[in-house]
């Protein structure tokens, strides 16, 4: 048996990657904010401290779309928090129980906004793309003990993160997928289970799931 933990796991995207994981085969863990606070360092420790992590899915995150002329200095540390050293906290308190049992697997949920930033997304895009060199460098630190390390960019998806996106600006970004058509949270499961199970040899990469060209 395989042990899968998503943090953020009571969003739309989280349930979908644990339910494409049911099966004997897998222990699946959810935990929403309560029980897993993804920016207390102390309740990250204790909460892997008595678990097992096979693959760790980095899902926990929030936007806060403020012009950064506008921001206050507390909303930008407040998306950090979560999207990045969250995230990093997480794989670091994974990491030890990683190495001792010699193999491991994290896969950290960025965006195309890492690349391609909407205007007003400063904060929640530059901790996006934090995790794309976070990827990178624990990718070549971690190999040798065969822990693999990757990065997804799922696209926009219609989800309780995007139900406040006007209908116009739905329109807007959907001119820019060449199939006409967003990705789907079912699909981007589908995609993290092939990644872990049918391509072990793949470290280090970042993953574009939906049709817009870079």
């Amino acid at each position: 048996m395989e042990y899968l933990l998503i943090t953020g796991g009571r969003g739309g995207l989280g349930q979908t990657v644990a339910a494409a994981f049911s099966d004997p085969d897998w222990n699946v863990q959810v935990p929403g904010h309560s029980e897993l606070d993804v920016t207390n360092p102390d309740a990250i420790r204790n909460y892997f401290a008595t678990r097992p992590v096979d693959l760790l899915v980095c899902n926990a995150g929030i936007t806060c779309d403020v012009p950064l002329m506008r921001m206050e200095e507390n909303q930008w540390d407040d998306v950090f928090a979560v999207n990045y050293q969250g995230a990093a906290d997480c794989a670091a308190a994974a990491l030890p129980g990683m190495i001792r049992q010699g193999h491991g697997h994290v896969v950290f949920i960025s965006s195309y906004s890492a690349l391609h930033p909407a205007a007003g997304q400063a904060a929640y895009a530059a901790s996006k793309a934090a995790l794309l060199g976070l990827v990178a460098g624990l990718a070549a630190r971690h190999g040798p003990s065969n822990i693999r390390f990757n990065a997804i960019l799922p696209g926009f998806m219609e989800t309780r993160m995007t139900q406040t996106v006007s209908d116009p600006r739905k329109t807007e970004i959907l001119a820019d997928h060449v199939l006409g058509r967003f990705n789907t949270t079912a699909a981007v499961a589908k995609f993290i289970r092939h990644l872990h199970e049918d391509l072990p040899h793949t470290s280090g990469q970042v993953f574009q799931l939906d049709s817009r060209i870079p």
